[in-house]
């Protein structure tokens, strides 16, 4: 680092000291949270290798991938969408909190990715959902992962065409349908082999699903999926 930077940094440092965002105490280096707040984090550590579904016990798949594989390849999913995770999530996603989104983004990329693709696509949101929230959580993850791994971040390529409802409190079946056609890949675009879907929380795997079937049908022969955190099934 130059020595311009540097001074730069250490009064950033001076003026504005880095400060947990969960309990006020002193932040750790290089992200506002502590180091007792990073250690609650919940890690995902035991779960489905297809999916990422948090396991209370070891296991190579769950119930769901061992009926039906999904139609993505592999799933990295660092995080479960716990306590105290899920407060930051919240806080970034629904109240303009882009303090908590540079949290989350630092605290992934302290993570070790799997096999890097070739291209890394945001699930996008449709027009109308981006005016109401005013920026893209998904995207906004995926530019700082993008450039430090130095893979290109396409956010022309899959779009979402067709407006639909909120997932919550749809069962399968209306979930299914609430997005049925509604993301299309832009026309003309030559797609590489491997691509990865990057967003912030993995739920039940319905847009993900539809996201990596338009790229398998346009001829992606490796789909992955990336989420910050991944929700455990409803009850547990």
């Amino acid at each position: 680092m130059d020595a311009p930077r540097s001074l730069l940094t250490a009064l950033r440092r001076w003026l504005l000291p880095w400060r947990c965002l969960l309990c006020g105490d002193a932040g750790a280096e290089g992200v506002d949270l502590c180091a007792a707040c990073i250690a609650e984090l919940p890690r995902n550590k035991c779960c489905c290798e297809r999916c990422a579904l948090p396991l209370p016990i070891s296991a190579p798949l769950c119930g769901r991938c061992q009926r039906k594989a999904p139609p993505w390849d592999a799933v990295w999913a660092p995080f479960r969408y716990a306590w105290p995770l899920d407060r930051l999530e919240t806080r970034f996603k629904f109240s303009h909190d882009l303090a908590a989104g540079r949290a989350l983004t630092a605290l992934w990329h302290k993570e070790t990715p799997p096999a890097l693709p070739q291209w890394i696509l945001a699930v996008p949101l449709h027009r109308r959902r981006l005016r109401e929230r005013g920026y893209n959580q998904a995207l906004e993850l995926a530019k700082p992962l993008a450039q430090t791994l130095n893979i290109p971040l396409r956010h022309d390529v899959l779009r979402r065409v067709r407006h639909t409802e909120a997932q919550t409190g749809l069962d399968a079946n209306e979930r299914r349908r609430n997005l049925r056609a509604a993301f299309a890949l832009r026309e003309g675009v030559v797609l590489p082999a491997h691509v990865a879907i990057v967003d912030d929380v993995f739920t039940t795997g319905m847009t993900l699903s539809e996201c990596a079937r338009v790229l398998k049908r346009a001829g992606v022969e490796r789909v992955d999926v990336w989420a910050l955190a991944r929700a455990p099934m409803p009850g547990r």
